[in-house]
């Protein structure tokens, strides 16, 4: 199943480079200022790769936790998986209207999409872990609490961006990247 995911991981970030085109062909422009202008698909483009390689990155860690699996936790895997690839797309969808009227709408579609990602992926994490159901018989109960207090924070901070995109979308998307990087910096690294 963690090559299963791996796969979808891997396809999901190489998706990402087949909206990019040279700017400067059929637009009259420069390169220099055909870029310039492509800044938001770039910045989706970036910082889709960087959210989906840390949760791509904390998948694997809490797959070292999880030594088992059966068809419910297929389940919860192939929800968060649908979520994880969505990814992309919430986030070119918000960086091609954060500037526009629409960047409250574009923000809270992004941070509602995180919010439910979070959800599965606390699901996953908790029938995998309750009674120590699906873990590996070396994983301790501290390990476990661990784990669960830092997958806490997601639900409550992706909440909250939600809230904050009706009243804006900036401030939504930065509660969102900081979100990524604490988990891209404090997250379980394995074992």
């Amino acid at each position: 199943m963690e090559a299963f995911s791996d796969g979808v991981f891997a396809i999901a970030m190489t998706l990402l480079v087949l909206d990019l085109r040279d700017p400067a062909i059929g637009s009259g422009v420069s390169l220099v200022q055909g870029l310039m202008n492509e800044w938001p698909a770039l910045f989706a483009l970036v910082t889709s790769f960087i959210t989906v390689l840390i949760m791509w990155m904390n998948h694997h860690n809490m797959f070292n936790y999880i030594r088992r699996i059966d068809r419910r936790l297929m389940f919860f895997n192939g929800l968060l998986l649908l979520l994880v690839v969505l990814t992309p797309f919430t986030t070119g969808l918000v960086a091609d209207h954060m500037l526009s009227e629409y960047a409250g709408t574009a923000a809270a579609i992004y941070a509602g999409t995180f919010l439910i990602l979070s959800i599965v992926w606390n699901g996953l994490w908790r029938y995998s872990s309750r009674g120590h159901r699906l873990l590996g018989g070396d994983v301790t109960d501290e390990q476990v609490a661990t784990i669960t207090k830092q997958y806490y924070v997601a639900p409550l901070l992706y909440a909250t961006a939600l809230g904050v995109s009706l009243l804006s979308g900036l401030a939504s998307v930065v509660i969102i990247l900081l979100v990524a990087a604490f988990y891209g910096i404090t997250a379980t690294v394995g074992k």
